[in-house]
Parts: C-alpha cells; structure tokens; sequence
C-alpha cells in the first residue's frame, strides 16, 4: 500500500496527544489508589454502589483514540491511485523557490520559505490540467520536480524544500532562471510561465540578462512574487552550539531585506509581473486567473493525471465515533435495581450489587 502523508508537518500534534494520554493515565492511577485508600471493596460496593472503575478508563481511552484519529485526519493521508482524465489548457508553469538562508527570516510567518509554499499550494489548487515543475536554488540550482501533471508528487516535492536541499550557500537567481528555461524541453512560443518566489537577493548572477534571454529564445514569460519586509528587514536564524541563534558576519548580526527592485526589473525583462507580497499573504491562485491564464496558449491536449486517494475522511469519521461515544458513556453506572426486599445482588458473589 503506497501511503502518503500530504502534511507531514501536522503529525507534531502526536506529542501533544502522547502527553494527554500520559496525564490522562496518571489520573486515572491517582484516582484509583485515592479510592482504594477510601474503604476496601466489601466496603466501597455498600458506600458507593454505582461506582465505577471502568467507565472513567473507557472513556478516557476513547477521548484518547479520538484525537489521535483527528491529528492523522489533519495529515491528510492518501493512499491507493486513480487516474483522471483531463483536458490541458497548454500552460506549462515552473515554480522557481529560493531556499538561501535569507529565507529562514521570520518577518514573514511563520518564515519567508514556508510563505513561498502556501503561495504554491494556492497556485496549484486553481489550477486543472496544466503541467507544474519546481526548481530551487541557492548557491547553485536543481529541478525538484520536472514538469508534471502529478500534482501529489509535486506537492511532496515542494513539502521537502529546505535550505539544506541546495548543495552550496548564497543566492544565484540568474542560475534558476537558465536551468527552468532549459526545463520547459522545447521551443515552441506560448503556454509557458516561470513564476520566482524570492526575497530578491541576488550574487552577480546576471538574474536580468537570464530573464531576457528566456523571454527571446523560450518565449518564457517570468513572474516574480517577493517575500519579505523591503524597509526593516529581519535576522536570520540559526544553531550554534546546539542553541537558538541569528546568524553573524564578522561578530555582527545578519540582517536580510526583501529586495523590490531586483524582482520587478527581472519581471520586466521576463514580460511578467512583479508581485510585492511583502510579509502579506497574498492568493496566489487569483494571481493566476488575472495574469497568467491570459499568455498564449498552446493547442489544448488531452492527459492523464494520476492521483493518490484522499482518505482523511476516514480518520476524521473514526474520530467523531470516538468523542460521540465517550460523550454517552457515564462516570458512574446505572442505578442499582431493588425489588420487594432490597437491591438484587449476584447469587455467586453476595456482595456485589448488579448495575
């Protein structure tokens, strides 16, 4: 069974439910040995007849149970394949992501980088049957996903974005810009779009220049979204000897500016747009129906996207059941019957009363 996790990020919550679980369990001990202490059990069933032992673990098992079956509902897990039959509207479209240190800054929450991947996911959800890609870059730049109709493995692709994924350090935007032009696989004019999420900064890699020559011989037009605070900037984060740190340059602490006019000039020269979305968040996917859906098209096709299964449905029913029936079941059991001479007691052990 090939299962997935589509938000891999949301199964931190287990640590909450494991400590819920232990508090809930340390409760129940106390509980037990305070009653215990109480009166012994010859004497409990004539004090408190309608005590329970067992209820009270039920249901604190149940309550358990169901917020573990919520937080993988949030990780939205997918298994098994179907395959979908689609009509391409010809755009072909590579998300260039910046993943340079500077994008650990947090004037964007809750960081530049993980801003640049909910801008992606909104971009991709308005999108039916185009093709995506994804290239990242640092101090050099890889495709991630070539161009695909996948958009699960394209998703996972931009899930695992870090800037531990570049192999070197800095920021070579002119670099990006070659290797997603070179991407695309043909020369045909129209349907193709780069679209650069960055902070702008840039080290003499002639990011204007590679924007033109993408524009003229790949008929490419480039759009640019900047992430980042222009005027104040913010720190970048790091570790330094195991500890929470910002990173330092000769003893002084980096600061990072989301660079404007870099990316507008690089739209320009693209024939795109420059979108300053600054520490905003910005709908990416309206971005694309009134800009980017208006290039020309290729000639319409027909694909075959294939998709793995959503079955959060599942987990998040499994977890409903759990806090439905841990709502009905009571702390304490059912009144005692008592017919003509007293409560009915059991004939194998007499002094137990029956619920």
């Amino acid at each position: 069974m090939d299962l997935n996790f589509q938000h891999l990020d949301s199964l931190v919550w287990l640590w909450l439910v494991a400590g819920i679980a232990l508090i809930a369990l340390w409760g129940m001990l106390a509980r037990r040995r305070a009653i215990k202490r109480f009166a012994d059990a010859p004497m409990l069933v004539r004090l408190a007849p309608r005590l329970s032992i067992f209820r009270p673990v039920a249901r604190g098992a149940l309550a358990v149970l169901g917020l573990l079956f919520l937080v993988l509902a949030l990780a939205d897990p997918r298994w098994g394949v179907r395959y979908v039959e689609v009509n391409r509207s010809g755009m072909d479209v590579m998300f260039v992501v910046d993943v340079s240190r500077s994008m650990l800054a947090r004037d964007a929450s809750p960081s530049r980088l993980d801003r640049a991947r909910l801008f992606i996911d909104g971009a991709v959800d308005s999108m039916a049957g185009d093709r995506v890609g994804l290239v990242d870059f640092a101090g050099d730049a890889a495709i991630k996903s070539p161009l695909t109709l996948n958009y699960d493995a394209f998703e996972n692709a931009v899930e695992e974005l870090s800037p531990r994924s570049a192999t070197r350090g800095g920021s070579m935007l002119g670099d990006a810009i070659r290797v997603a032009a070179d991407a695309f696989g043909n020369d045909e004019p129209g349907g193709k779009a780069i679209v650069i999420l960055s902070d702008g900064e840039d080290m003499e890699s002639f990011p204007i220049e590679a924007a033109e020559a993408a524009q003229r011989d790949h008929g490419v037009r480039i759009y640019t979204v900047g992430i980042g605070d222009p005027i104040d900037g913010a720190r970048i984060p790091t570790v330094i000897n195991g500890q929470p740190s910002w990173l330092l340059h000769e003893n002084q602490e980096v600061w990072t500016r989301m660079d404007p006019t870099l990316l507008q000039s690089v739209a320009d020269a693209g024939g795109g747009v420059f979108v300053p979305a600054g520490t905003s968040l910005v709908d990416l996917g309206e971005f694309f129906k009134g800009w980017i859906t208006t290039i020309d098209l290729q000639d319409q096709e027909e694909g075959v996207a294939r998709q793995l299964i959503p079955r959060f449905q599942w987990f998040a029913g499994l977890s409903l059941c759990c806090f439905v029936i841990e709502s009905l079941i009571a702390d304490r059991r059912r009144r005692p019957w008592r017919g003509p001479t007293g409560p009915r007691t059991s004939t194998s052990n007499p002094g137990r009363i029956l619920a």
